[in-house]
């Protein structure tokens, strides 16, 4: 779904912790939403349909496009240090009369391997999504959301809540990788 150059790219930004400027905010956004405290900080949506738990992170221009990016696959990258396969990556584009949609997707499955004693598999938090939205080609919305299983062959399911602190409470970023936004911002 990369070229090299956008690998490359990735990695460097993964490497100076750009991710900081907004997993932190995004994380406290999320809280501020669960309180129904308004006005704070990022725009977030809470997902609870069918078993599945999630949240949407809105775009905001003042990440750019670049940026958002990355952001999305970094989440996924994380998701995969808590033991997921990354199972698919893919894009499709739906044209609609007056808009293009393209969706970006990770999907995530815990790996086979971590089965208890007990013999039942660990699901960590089941199925793990990771959606870009963007429309016409401008980013709309990270969907990032876990589909635990209801099976007895596996072991119950950790909360969303845990898999989100795992992955954004995080520091605050400093000046210097604040002053990095910029070098990334555009795709």
């Amino acid at each position: 779904m990369r070229t090299p150059a956008q690998r490359r790219r990735h990695t460097q930004w993964v490497a100076e912790q750009v991710y900081l400027n907004w997993l932190g905010p995004y994380f406290k956004a999320y809280h501020f939403k669960k309180t129904n405290v308004t006005g704070q900080g990022f725009r977030v949506q809470l997902l609870r349909e069918s078993g599945r738990q999630g949240l949407l992170l809105f775009y905001d221009p003042s990440i750019g496009p670049g940026n958002f990016q990355h952001l999305f696959d970094f989440i996924a990258e994380q998701t995969q240090q808590l033991g997921y396969n990354l199972s698919t990556s893919d894009q499709r584009t739906a044209e609609h009369p007056r808009y293009r949609e393209t969706i970006y997707k990770h999907f995530l499955k815990p790996k086979p391997k971590t089965c208890t004693a007990t013999g039942r598999c660990q699901q960590h938090y089941g199925n793990v999504t990771v959606d870009l939205v963007c429309i016409n080609d401008q980013p709309g919305f990270i969907r990032f959301f876990s589909n635990p299983f209801d099976d007895s062959i596996f072991t119950p399911a950790h909360t969303f809540d845990e898999l989100l602190s795992k992955i954004f409470n995080q520091p605050p970023a400093d000046e210097v990788i604040q002053n990095r936004i910029k070098a990334y911002y555009k795709r």
